[in-house]
């Protein structure tokens, strides 16, 4: 696991978090809510893009690896 995926997934996570406690804070009449809300939802979505981004580094990185390995077989 690279160290983006794994920050994504924990960016995900804690804006899984904040959006929760927003709608915690909502049935609490508190109208702080609504900043919970738009921060939880900003860090996951940079969290969803870590992941992405994650997972095609990790699939660039395979073949990068499995190019230079075909090159050595050639020489």
């Amino acid at each position: 696991m690279n160290k983006y995926l794994l920050r994504g997934l924990v960016y995900t996570m804690i804006g899984l978090a904040l959006c929760a406690f927003g709608y915690y804070l909502m049935e609490q009449e508190n109208l702080l809510y609504k900043w919970a809300m738009i921060v939880g939802v900003i860090v996951f979505g940079i969290g969803f893009l870590m992941v992405i981004y994650g997972f095609i580094r990790k699939i660039e990185r395979r073949s990068i690896v499995h190019e230079r390995k075909e090159r050595q077989m050639k020489k």
